[in-house]
């Protein structure tokens, strides 16, 4: 496999209000946006119209991509920003967040220059590249697509069993990043996502096999796709503390992206209070203090969540 794998399921990327959303999108951004990526649920139930569709527009840079200095700023600074954006049509609504990086971000982020999983773990998922402006973006795009999943493998790989199912893997492999967020999806999502899509996480596998090192192999056994490896002691020890830290380091930095999508997402507070209560099941209000003095309130309500059990 030279290229990226194939993502099943339907290609909702061809729907016309899809390409409406985007081209609205691209003037938002003054034509700064040279790709832009569809993952997460949608994608894998194949309706970009139940819940909220996931978008990544990858810009070429933040200056072009705003007029405002505060949230090119605020992005380089702490990337990515988020936004919601809709499209309302006779009978339905599409709505989506936007999710906003420079390719140069998003190079590193899925590489392991970034210590954080927050993009390398998001993107060794399946994606779909709804938009490249040309062939030599989508290359670079799908470059760096596969290289998050090289980079998950290589930074999962020691502190997970050494031999074992391929699927069973990636379910461990995704469950260690989602444990660095403040996420509200109910336990077992890893496991949902790594099963759903098993046939690309095979291909992803065997393509990365001999280039991770750790004596790590694949073979197929009675039909399954199988791998082993080899991990000395002190390598593992050095991953479970990395993995510590980028739990520690991973919540923090979801705190300080909710306070700031409170200024670069309008209706920030309701779109996080859908959000855990979608997840969650349970009823989130928000409190009137909290919304008439977010930095000062925000932290004793997120507090009172956490220990709800909201989110993790």
């Amino acid at each position: 496999m030279t290229a990226y794998p194939p993502v099943s399921g339907p290609d909702v990327t061809s729907d016309p209000a899809l390409g409406q959303l985007l081209e609205q999108l691209q003037q938002r951004h003054h034509g700064a946006i040279c790709a832009t990526l569809l993952y997460g649920s949608c994608l894998r139930s194949g309706d970009i119209y139940d819940g909220l569709l996931d978008l990544y527009l990858v810009c070429d840079n933040y200056r072009a991509a705003y007029h405002s200095p505060f949230l090119a700023t605020a992005n380089w600074l702490l990337p990515p920003n988020v936004f919601y954006a809709e499209l309302k049509l006779a009978d339905k609504t599409l709505r989506s967040k936007v999710t906003v990086i420079s390719l140069r971000d998003f190079q590193r982020g899925c590489s392991r220059a970034w210590f954080e999983s927050y993009i390398w773990g998001r993107f060794a998922q399946p994606t779909r590249i709804a938009y490249a402006r040309d062939a030599g973006v989508r290359r670079t795009i799908e470059h760096s697509l596969l290289q998050a999943a090289h980079t998950l493998l290589h930074n999962t790989l020691p502190n997970l069993p050494q031999q074992g199912t391929v699927t069973g893997l990636w379910e461990q492999a995704l469950a260690l990043s989602y444990g660095t967020e403040l996420r509200t999806e109910r336990q077992g999502r890893a496991t949902e996502l790594a099963r759903s899509a098993s046939d690309f996480y095979a291909a992803v596998t065997r393509h990365h096999a001999p280039s991770l090192g750790l004596g790590f192999t694949v073979y197929d056994s009675d039909g399954e796709l199988r791998y082993q490896s080899k991990v000395a002691k002190a390598q593992r020890l050095s991953t479970q503390l990395a993995w510590s830290l980028r739990r520690g380091q991973g919540k923090l930095l979801s705190v300080m992206r909710l306070v700031k999508a409170l200024f670069t997402f309008e209706g920030g507070l309701d779109y996080i209070a859908w959000k855990l209560e979608r997840h969650s099941g349970e009823s989130v209000v928000i409190p009137d203090k909290v919304r008439r003095a977010p930095l000062i309130y925000l932290w004793g309500f997120f507090w009172g969540l956490y220990r709800r059990g909201i989110f993790k």
